[in-house]
């Protein structure tokens, strides 16, 4: 059985696509494509598919993953191509790789976001930004099915700041852009929970719901406080494959 791990976008108005209407989406790509999958065993079998940390509804993202296991082999790039095509624009998969390496679910530990304030003033965000970080404690409240819950989201916060001025916004119209690096605890951390903390600590307001987007999400490295690429494991395990029988014919033969 080949496993095959994909890398997909949420862009434009595909962000308000929620996970479920995803799978539903994905699943008539795959069987468009062809791609022959690898189904369940009992009364309902359904496709082998393990989806990974999606992103939440009206959130776009550069970097969702997935994970499906085929019957029969099939070239991760020309798979990519099916699949992409078999999708609606929006939903887009960039990126395919054979499966050669366990834990995938496991190197997606933190995630970077964008997050694009229009009508703040880029100072006042950084204001805010400086008095988040100071905190030794930033207490949000979120609705959940079981009534208000109040939890601390600083801990979770591996780094925020500003960043420049968006290059396709009008000048005269102020919008800051931040920049979250947050890593992936319970009770989950969202980017809507660090704009509730924001207000808290800082009192900033958007006039208008924040535009936010994952840019990637992976491994996170705590001496660099970066993202690693979750699939580079696996492309690393390929090349070493397919050096190792070329390092073997062209190694020199011994005596007779």
């Amino acid at each position: 059985m080949q496993r095959i791990r994909l890398r997909y976008t949420k862009r434009g108005r595909l962000r308000f696509t929620s996970h479920r209407d995803f799978q539903r989406a994905f699943e008539r790509a795959l069987r468009r494509a062809g791609v022959p999958m690898a189904y369940s065993a009992g009364f309902t079998p359904h496709p082998k598919v393990s989806y990974a940390n999606a992103a939440p509804t009206g959130t776009g993202s550069e970097a969702e993953y997935l994970e499906i296991a085929l019957t029969e082999p099939r070239d991760p790039e020309t798979l990519r191509v099916l699949l992409d095509e078999s999708l609606p624009a929006g939903l887009d998969v960039v990126e395919a790789v054979e499966a050669r390496t366990s834990g995938l679910a496991d190197r997606l530990t933190a995630s970077v976001w964008e997050l694009r304030l229009d009508g703040v003033d880029p100072a006042d965000a950084e204001r805010a930004v400086e008095a988040f970080t100071r905190a030794e404690t930033v207490e949000v409240q979120r609705m959940t099915k079981n009534g208000v819950r109040t939890f601390d989201a600083r801990p979770a916060v591996a780094g925020l700041e500003t960043h420049g001025s968006p290059a396709d916004r009008p000048t005269d119209q102020p919008c800051a852009i931040l920049r979250l690096v947050v890593r992936h605890v319970t009770p989950a951390v969202r980017p809507d929970d660090v704009l509730s903390g924001l207000r808290a600590v800082a009192d900033l307001a958007p006039p208008v719901p924040a535009a936010v987007t994952r840019l990637a999400q992976g491994l996170f490295d705590e001496e660099t406080g970066t993202v690693t690429d979750p699939l580079a494991p696996d492309r690393e395990a390929a090349t070493a494959l397919t050096a190792a029988p070329a390092a073997a014919a062209t190694a020199p033969e011994g005596p007779a």
